[in-house]
């Protein structure tokens, strides 16, 4: 019995980090609207999220310049 009991507590770790690292919060969606539709790359999203704009980025945001890294079209 203990010989099993080492492999089985081991996938079990190996189980619990993997649902732990793939449930941790992903990066919003890009709206498939009107006002998304026409963006082709990063420049794009400044016209409307870059700072003082209509919806400005948080100031924890990560780098600003990368958007199409994190997020994905719908």
């Amino acid at each position: 019995m203990k010989k099993n009991l080492v492999p089985i507590l081991l996938i079990f770790t190996i189980v619990a980090v993997l649902y732990f690292i793939s449930s941790r919060q992903r990066a919003p969606l890009i709206p498939a609207d009107a006002l998304h539709q026409n963006i082709a790359g990063n420049a794009g999203c400044a016209e409307c999220h870059g700072p003082g704009k209509k919806a400005p980025l948080k100031a924890n945001h990560p780098p600003k310049e990368q958007c199409l890294i994190c997020h994905r079209y719908k």
